[in-house]
C-alpha cells in the first residue's frame, strides 16, 4: 500500500466514526505504537545516511582528483539546504493537504507539526523528517550528471527551484492526499518515480544544457579512488533497507518483506551487470558491480511493498542488464556527458522498476496485489506507464526551464581557467589530495 493511501485509511477512519458514541471514536482514532515509531526513527536514519556519507562518498570516488572536494560539497550543502527549505514549504506542498497536483501552504513552516500530531501510528514529526530524507537524497542524486562543470552558487538555486516546483508536486502527485497519480492507484511504494526517474531525466537534462566536460569524450576521466565508490555504494545498500523497508511506515511484515526483496535484487542486479561486464570486456570490475548493485536498488524501489522474492529476482537481473546498456553502450552511441551515470542507472533503472511492479505485483506471480480497484497485470502496467511519461515529461520541462532562467541570470557553467584547475580550488581555494 502506497504512503498515500495508509493516510488516507486513517484520515477516512476518524471521518467514518465522527457521528459515534466518544468511546468508540476513542476506540478507533489512532493511537502511537512505539514499536512502529522506534523502527520508524531508525529508519529515517539510514535514509540521511544514504546521502551523507554514503552518495558524497559513492559520487567523490567516480570524478578525477581536483573535483572530489566539490562533489562532496554539494551533496553536504543540499542536505542543509533542502532540510531548510521542507520544514519551511516543500512538505506542506507534499503533504499539506488535499489536491491533484499540490497539498497547498496549510502547513508551511510546519504549522500544526506538533508533539501530539500522528501520521498513522507514528508522530508527524517523524514522517515529516523521514520524508524530508527522501527529499535531500533526490536532488543530491541529480549532481552525478553534471559534476565537475557547473558553478556552486547556481547549482544552490536550481536546487532550491527544483525541489519546490518539480520534486514536492510529484511526491504529492503519488503520496500525497488526493494526488491524482495515487487516485489512479500507481504503485510507487519507495519512490520509483518520486525519486528515482525524477532525478534520473533531470540530470540528463542538466547535462545536456550544461554541455559536456572539456575533452570529453577523447580526454581520459577516470575515477580516482575507487576505494571511496564502493564504501559509498556499501552504505547506500545498508541505508537502503531504510528507505524501502521504511516506507511501509510500520514494523510489520509488509516490511520485512520489503527488505528482503531490496536484498535479493540488489545482489541479483550487481552479479548481472558483473557478468555481462565480465563476458563483454574480458574482466570484471569493481566500479560495475558497484553501479549494479545501485541499479538493483533503484529498480526494486517502487515495487519493494509489493513484489515477492522472486519477483524481486527478476527486478534485479532485468535492472543490471537494462542500465549496463544505458550507462555503457546507449550513453555512447548518443554522446552525451552524464558524468557519473545518474540517467544510465537511476532513471532507466527507475522505468525498469516502475513498469514491473505492475507485473510482480499480481498474486499469481508472488506479489502482494494490484492497486485499488485494479484486477489484471495489463491495468497495472497501464497506470505504471502514465505515472513513468507524467514523470519525465513534466520534470524535463520544468528542469529545462528552471536551469534556462538561472543561466540567464547567473550563469550554470564555471569558467573554463576553473576547469582546468579544478573546482576543489577555483571554487573551494582547498585540496581533497595534495598530489
Amino acid at each position: 500500500m502506497s504512503i498515500c493511501k495508509r493516510i488516507s485509511a486513517q484520515a477516512g477512519l476518524l471521518l467514518g466514526t465522527a457521528m459515534l458514541p466518544a468511546l468508540a471514536f476513542a476506540a478507533d482514532a489512532p493511537k502511537l505504537n512505539s514499536g512502529d515509531t522506534a523502527w520508524m526513527l531508525t529508519a529515517t536514519a539510514l535514509v540521511l545516511f544514504m546521502t551523507i556519507p554514503g552518495l558524497a562518498l559513492f559520487y567523490a570516488g567516480m570524478v578525477r582528483s581536483k573535483n572530489v572536494l566539490s562533489v562532496l560539497m554539494q551533496c553536504f550543502a543540499i542536505t542543509s539546504l533542502v532540510t531548510v527549505l521542507w520544514a519551511l514549504f516543500g512538505y506542506s506542498i507534499a503533504f499539506g493537504g488535499e489536491g491533484a497536483y499540490w497539498g497547498g501552504l496549510g502547513k508551511a513552516f510546519l504549522k500544526g507539526v506538533g508533539v501530539g500530531s500522528l501520521t498513522g501510528s507514528i508522530p508527524e514529526t517523524v514522517f515529516m523528517t523521514f520524508q524530508m530524507t527522501f527529499a535531500i537524497i533526490t536532488p543530491a542524486l541529480i549532481v552525478g550528471a553534471f559534476a565537475e562543470r557547473m558553478k556552486f552558487s547556481s547549482m544552490l538555486v536550481f536546487m532550491a527551484l527544483w525541489l519546490l516546483l518539480v520534486y514536492a508536486p510529484i511526491a504529492h502527485w503519488v503520496w500525497g492526499s488526493g494526488g491524482w497519480l495515487g487516485s489512479k492507484s500507481i504503485l510507487d511504494f519507495a519512490g520509483g518515480t518520486v525519486v528515482h526517474i525524477n532525478a534520473g531525466i533531470a540530470g540528463l537534462v542538466a547535462a545536456l544544457v550544461l554541455g559536456k566536460r572539456k575533452g570529453y569524450p577523447g580526454t581520459p576521466m577516470a575515477p580516482h579512488n575507487l576505494t571511496l565508490t564502493l564504501v559509498g555504494a556499501s552504505m547506500l545498500w545498508v541505508g537502503w533497507f531504510g528507505f524501502n523497508a521504511g516506507s511501509e511506515l510500520a514494523a510489520d511484515g509488509t516490511a520485512g518483506m520489503a527488505m528482503a526483496a531490496t536484498q535479493i535484487a540488489t545482489a541479483a542486479a550487481a552479479l548481472a551487470w558483473m557478468l555481462i561486464e565480465w563476458a563483454s570486456h574480458g574482466k570484471p570490475s569493481v566500479l560495475g558491480i558497484a553501479s549494479g548493485a545501485v541499479a538493483g536498488l533503484v529498480a526494486i524501489t517502487p515495487a519493494s511493498g509489493t513484489a515477492g522474492p522472486m519477483g524481486a529476482l527478476v527486478i534485479g537481473l532485468a535492472a543490471g542488464l537494462g542500465c549496463f546498456i544505458a550507462a555503457t553502450k546507449i550513453k555512447r552511441a548518443i554522446g552525451y556527458d552524464d558524468s557519473l551515470d545518474a540517467f544510465g542507472v537511476h532513471a532507466i533503472g527507475g522505468i525498469i522498476g516502475a513498469i514491473l511492479t505492475g507485473v510482480f505485483c499480481a498474486p499469481s506471480l508472488g506479489g502482494a496485489g494490484f492497486g485499488s480497484g485494479i484486477t489484471s497485470i495489463g491495468s497495472q502496467v497501464g497506470v505504471q506507464f502514465i505515472g513513468v511519461v507524467a514523470t519525465l515529461t513534466y520534470t524535463a520541462v520544468a528542469t529545462f526551464i528552471i536551469l534556462m532562467v538561472v543561466k540567464a541570470v547567473m550563469g550554470l557553467r564555471v569558467s573554463d581557467e576553473q576547469e582546468a584547475e579544478g573546482l576543489d580550488i577555483s571554487l573551494h581555494d582547498e585540496k581533497g589530495y595534495n598530489l
